[in-house]
Order: C-alpha cells, then sequence, then structure tokens
C-alpha cells in the first residue's frame, strides 16, 4: 500500500511538473512566434484602422486580382519612377465594354471613358513632404507590392493598413535588407 501511494505522489509530482514546464514555455512559444511573424513581415500593421477615403468608383482589389489581374497590369511605373500610376480608363474599359455594363458605377466608367477624362482617384499612400520616394527602386530591389501596401488581394476596399509612410519603418526595412540607412538616402539637403 505504501509502495502504491509513492507511485501515485510520484505521477500527481510528474504532472504537475509537466503542466508547470508546459504553461512556462507557453509565453517563449507566444515570443519566437511573434519573433519570427515580425521577421517574415518587414513592415507592420498600422497600429490604427484607417477608413479608407471615399473614392469616385467602388473597386475592389480583391475581386480584380481574384481574376488572375497583376499590380502592373494597372498600375505602371513611368519615368522617372517615383509613383505608380492610376489605370487609364482605357485599361478598365477593356473588360468593362463588355463586362458588368448594367452596373452603374460600370456606367460611370464609360462617362469618365466617353469624355477622356482620367478617373480622380484619391490616392491611398501619399509620401511624406520632404521624403525623396521612388518605387523604381524598390521594384528593382524585388520588393513586392505587398511588402508595403499589405495584402491588397484580401481588401475589399483600399486602405492604408500598413504603416510604410512611418520613417522608423523604413530604416527597419532597410536595415533587414542592407540598404542604405543615411539621411540622404531618402532626404534631400537644402542647396546652399
Amino acid at each position: 500500500m505504501r509502495r502504491e501511494r509513492i507511485v501515485r505522489v510520484a505521477r500527481l509530482a510528474a504532472a504537475a511538473l509537466g503542466a508547470a514546464l508546459l504553461l512556462a514555455a507557453l509565453p517563449l512559444r507566444a515570443q519566437q512566434s511573434t519573433a519570427t511573424a515580425g521577421a517574415e513581415k518587414q513592415v507592420p500593421d498600422n497600429p490604427a484602422a484607417h477608413m479608407p477615403p471615399a473614392q469616385p468608383l467602388p473597386y475592389s482589389h480583391q475581386t480584380h486580382l481574384a481574376l488572375g489581374l497583376e499590380c502592373s497590369m494597372c498600375h505602371t511605373n513611368p519615368e522617372p519612377g517615383n509613383l505608380m500610376t492610376f489605370p487609364a480608363t482605357s485599361v478598365c474599359m477593356g473588360c468593362h465594354t463588355t463586362v458588368a455594363t448594367n452596373k452603374p458605377s460600370i456606367q460611370k466608367l464609360a462617362t469618365f471613358a466617353k469624355s477622356g477624362q482620367p478617373i480622380p482617384w484619391v490616392r491611398v499612400y501619399a509620401v511624406t513632404k520632404g521624403v525623396n520616394w521612388t518605387h523604381r527602386k524598390h521594384l528593382d530591389a524585388g520588393v513586392k507590392c505587398e511588402t508595403c501596401h499589405g495584402q491588397v488581394a484580401d481588401m475589399a476596399t483600399m486602405s492604408q493598413t500598413t504603416s510604410v509612410t512611418s520613417m522608423g519603418v523604413c530604416i527597419s526595412c532597410h536595415k533587414l535588407n542592407n540598404a542604405p540607412t543615411v539621411c540622404q538616402t531618402c532626404h534631400s539637403w537644402p542647396a546652399n
């Protein structure tokens, strides 16, 4: 009987020790997964939600990217390569002369196309004043659009989901990718 009691106490102690070790390991595991997620995600999400701006036409990147379109099919990067463009109405009308023509938003798109006016899209991300930005260098370095703009393929409406316009985020990303971090990389010095 004494031996059974010792075995039972030993089993309980082993179970308690196992539970204690498991509970102690959980925060470490969470820290490791957070560190791993941070390493994979070079540009963090914005700490606060940003409402999407009101656009002249409803547009879903989610719908269009699910059809197999790629960013560069609509957004080009003309010289000098600083900004990506919004698509010309003719690009949109390449499909929408026959697709969803009965929808009011497509009829409004067709009106823009007929008038020759560009669609007055509202930029979601704006380069901070005083920053010399070029998409070209980032594209040439192999940076993917979703690195800075988030998972656009999952967005019904485009909003500032990432904190890419923060200087600290830019510097962190540059350090991670062995890119220059000296001030003049992104800022011009005033002329003397």
